[in-house]
């Protein structure tokens, strides 16, 4: 945990309540105070690209969409920029009947249709590819890096709060299917992880990480060259779209608004910019093309995001629209290669699910024509 950033974000917070902590991963701490949620962002994120977001959430344009924050930037505090919103209950993990794919899906569409051009400031590109050759970057290094040592394990912290979704889940991915799909990356309940920093990893009492698994790295890696170069964000699109895209869109990125009961909103602006919209239909995407997510749940997201006319995809009935595609297979490879760099950096060891990814990354890796399958532009 860091401390310092905790304790400083507690004493921001005071006069709203007792201050607890929700969150504390290395991309992303979170404290909680009565109404009043205090995020610290990633420190790859620098203040002016934040600045702008932020202003993007609260124009009226988004509003009803985009949880609005209260005010805007803080710091640096501890290094960190720090933003403040107003606390909504996440996705109850624990009631996956009650999730609202309809209402994410409408939700995604009408972010999607906000006109970029009738927004106060040029918005950086949606960050989708970039997170992904994060990953891959972040994997590379865990291979040519000497041994790490990590920290012992730490207590788990409080219930996610509103721009933090619920406890993490550790769900399954596998490769999208040409030409039908066979199955694909389910929707991970929280965000991915910035790649970890070089060196030894701070804590009192460190411990050996294990070697990095070559033999798996080296098929994600395969499999990553499989994409199109665009997806790898090695170059842009040949038919580019600018639309507003969210950029990490899953369930545990929608909060009810006001607290307890009032309507969805989507939050986490850490990512938010212009780009191809059907990055943010990736993971629901996947999570049916894996059977993580039952067929009707898709098939209601996806007739709540035809309903409100997003863009992304073609109207009909189609439960495999080629557009997300290429960007289902992408994140497939980035969360195996999270996965290789958590168990190399001894955050976590692989589990099922992690196995589940390494296999769809061995059957992309093995694609006749994996750079431009259907769908790919």
């Amino acid at each position: 945990m860091r401390v310092r950033l905790v304790d400083r974000l507690a004493e921001l917070s005071r006069g709203a309540g007792e201050p607890a902590v929700i969150v504390d991963r290395a991309d992303v701490t979170v404290v909680r105070s009565g109404g009043t949620v205090l995020k610290a962002h990633a420190p790859r994120l620098g203040p002016a690209a934040l600045a702008v977001r932020l202003r993007v959430a609260a124009h009226p344009l988004l509003a009803g969409i985009l949880l609005a924050p209260l005010g805007g930037l803080t710091g640096p505090v501890d290094g960190r920029y720090v933003s403040r919103w107003p606390y909504g209950p996440p996705v109850a993990p624990d009631a996956p009947e009650a999730a609202p794919w309809r209402e994410a899906g409408d939700l995604i569409a009408r972010l999607h249709a906000v006109p970029a051009d009738r927004l106060p400031d040029p918005l950086p590109p949606m960050s989708g590819p970039a997170n992904a050759a994060r990953a891959i970057a972040a994997l590379r290094a865990t291979l040519t890096s000497p041994a790490r040592r990590t920290p012992a394990p730490r207590a788990p912290v409080d219930s996610a709060p509103a721009d933090s979704g619920p406890p993490p889940d550790r769900t399954r991915a596998a490769a999208p299917p040409p030409p039908a799909p066979e199955r694909v990356p389910a929707p991970d309940s929280t965000p991915a992880p910035d790649p970890a920093p070089a060196g030894p990893a701070p804590g009192p009492h460190p411990h050996p990480a294990p070697a990095p698994d070559r033999a798996a790295a080296a098929v994600v890696l395969r499999a990553w060259a499989r994409l199109p170069a665009w997806a790898r964000d090695d170059e842009p699109r040949a038919q580019p779209r600018s639309l507003l895209c969210h950029g990490d869109l899953h369930l545990g990125q929608l909060v009810r608004h006001p607290a307890p009961d009032g309507p969805w909103h989507l939050i986490d602006v850490d990512d938010l910019g212009l780009g191809e919209p059907a990055w943010d239909l990736a993971r629901p995407a996947a999570g049916y093309a894996t059977g993580l997510i039952p067929a009707a749940n898709w098939a209601a997201f996806l007739a709540g995001y035809r309903a409100a006319r997003g863009p992304a995809v073609a109207p009909g009935d189609d439960l495999w629209p080629p557009e997300v595609d290429v960007p289902a297979r992408t994140l497939t490879v980035q969360l195996a290669a999270r996965a290789l760099v958590d168990a190399a950096t001894g955050t976590r060891p692989l589990d099922d699910t992690d196995h589940d990814l390494l296999a769809a990354c061995a059957r992309i890796a093995a694609m006749e024509d994996g750079t431009e399958p259907r769908g790919a532009s």
